[in-house]
C-alpha cells in the first residue's frame, strides 16, 4: 500500500554518496509516541505529449509499538470485494483491504485482514514486491526512512507545526522536501519533483484525535489464510 509510494518519493535520494551518509547515520533515538494518521495522497504527472494525469487517494494509519495498521479509505458506493465467483478463486484485491505489519526483527510480518470473510491472509516476504510492500519496519513505522533525514539539509522555509522542520534536497533538477515533526516523529508533507514540472508528488499527514482500539486484537476467530491460496 502506502509505505512502497512514499519510499518512492524518495528514491533518488540514493545516490552513491547518499547511500554512504545513510549507512553511517545513527538512528532516531527519540521514543516514537502512537499515533492514529489520515494520510492524502497526490500526484501529478506531464506526459511528453502533453497529458496531464492526476490522482489523488487517502489512508488511515494506527501506529502502535511493534505494529502499523493501514486501510485505504473507499467511497461508500464502492462494491464489496470478492475472492470467488463461479467456484473460481480470484487474486488477493489487497489494495482494500487493512493491512497489519509487526516488527518482528530483520524481516517484518505482514498480514491484510479480510473483515467480510473473516479472514487474517499472511504474505511471506518472497511475496512482498506483489502487495507493495518493500520489507522495511522503519519506513513502515515513520513513512519514510528516518536516516534520510540525516542526509537533507534543515531550511528555513516556514512551518506552521510547531517543532516540525523542513528537510530539503536537490540532485540534477529532482527534489525532495520532507516536513518532520521531530516530537511525533513522523513527516507532515512530503513534496517529491522536479524543476521541470513532469512530475509532482505529494503526500499530507494529519494526527487524529483520540486513540482507536487496537483492531489487530480482535481478530480472534478469524481464519488463518496464506498467500498461496489465491494464486491461480
Amino acid at each position: 500500500m502506502s509505505n512502497l509510494r512514499i519510499s518512492l518519493l524518495l528514491a533518488t535520494l540514493c545516490v552513491a554518496g547518499t547511500v554512504h551518509a545513510v549507512a553511517n547515520a545513527p538512528a532516531v533515538a527519540t521514543t516514537a509516541p502512537d499515533l492514529d494518521l489520515a494520510i492524502a495522497y497526490y500526484s501529478k504527472t506531464v506526459t511528453p505529449d502533453g497529458v496531464t494525469r492526476e490522482s489523488r487517494y487517502e489512508e488511515t494509519m494506527l501506529r502502535r509499538p511493534g505494529h502499523v495498521w493501514s486501510a485505504r479509505v473507499l467511497p461508500a458506493h464502492a462494491a464489496p470485494h470478492k475472492h470467488e465467483e463461479g467456484g473460481h478463486r480470484h487474486g488477493l484485491n489487497h489494495i482494500v483491504m487493512p493491512r497489519h505489519v509487526i516488527n518482528a526483527g530483520k524481516t517484518p510480518r505482514l498480514e491484510f485482514v479480510d473483515a467480510k470473510e473473516k479472514a487474517v491472509i499472511a504474505i511471506p516476504a518472497t511475496e512482498f514486491d506483489n502487495v507493495n510492500f518493500d520489507g522495511s519496519w522503519d519506513r513502515a513505522f515513520y513513512l519514510l526512512d528516518p536516516r534520510l533525514l540525516k542526509t537533507m539539509a534543515v531550511t528555513n522555509r516556514a512551518s506552521s507545526t510547531p517543532g516540525a522542520k523542513w528537510r530539503e534536497r536537490e540532485d540534477n533538477g529532482v527534489y525532495q522536501r520532507v516536513l518532520w515533526d521531530e516530537q511525533r516523529q513522523i513527516p507532515v508533507t512530503i513534496e517529491s519533483g522536479d524543476k521541470a514540472g513532469t512530475f509532482y508528488r505529494r503526500v499530507d499527514v494529519t494526527a487524529r484525535a483520540g486513540a482507536a482500539p487496537a483492531p489487530w486484537t480482535k481478530l480472534q476467530g478469524y481464519a488463518q489464510r496464506e498467500f498461496a491460496d489465491f494464486l491461480d
